[in-house]
């Protein structure tokens, strides 16, 4: 009999490597998710899977998300959600869920993951247990775009998102991610355009780039 999908166990198959998540901030660009293909393992969140199709590793924690794209069976890479969607992911066997853990700090056991009230800190926590040791951030702008745009595409037009939600609900997580990260000997590098995350360390893309190939 298979595994209820509720008691997925994440597993550690990149183990001291270095992934790259890629968010949906206004400074998401296609091109630097051209730059990483095939050099690292790349999680996408939400709709950024459009910019990657051939991402490693799809992650949304929003329910609504994954009806309104049916399961998204034009992903062929992993898919991943976290219970508290598992009434409407049932749908779509291929959407494995994790359990949500609880908001601060970082989960170590791989059944589950801190939600810090945002997909893309949850997907830093998955990453974790994928083995990664060294954790490169694209499209964490955490910020409205001067013009307005929440996310790369735009906005949700079915549920906008509020500009506020960023610094007030958001932002304030992940201080104690990074000491959470620290003491688990993960490192993280913030190589998003634009940001308003200023807990991890500002690097350009560029430059890991350049650092890696030596």
């Amino acid at each position: 009999m298979p595994e209820p999908a509720s008691q997925w166990i994440v597993p550690r198959i990149w183990p001291g490597a270095t992934a790259v998540i890629a968010a949906s901030g206004p400074s998401m660009a296609r091109e630097d998710l051209e730059a990483v293909q095939g050099r690292y393992p790349v999680i996408v969140v939400n709709d950024t899977w459009r910019l990657a199709t051939w991402a490693d590793v799809l992650y949304a924690c929003d329910h609504k998300w994954w009806r309104k794209h049916g399961g998204v069976p034009e992903f062929a890479g992993l898919k991943i959600t976290i219970s508290n969607s598992q009434p409407y992911t049932d749908e779509w066997p291929a959407v494995k869920i994790v359990e949500n853990t609880g908001t601060e700090g970082l989960e170590l056991s791989p059944h589950g993951v801190r939600t810090g009230r945002n997909s893309g800190y949850q997907a830093i926590n998955l990453a974790v247990h994928f083995g990664a040791r060294r954790i490169v951030l694209l499209g964490y702008d955490m910020k409205a775009a001067p013009d307005g745009r929440t996310h790369w595409f735009g906005d949700h037009a079915d549920w906008p998102t509020a500009p506020a939600i960023f610094a007030n609900t958001f932002l304030p997580h992940f201080d104690k991610l990074a000491v959470e990260l620290g003491k688990a000997g993960v490192e993280v590098l913030n190589a998003s355009r634009e940001t308003a995350l200023e807990t991890f360390k500002r690097v350009k893309l560029e430059e890991i780039l350049s650092a890696d190939r030596l």
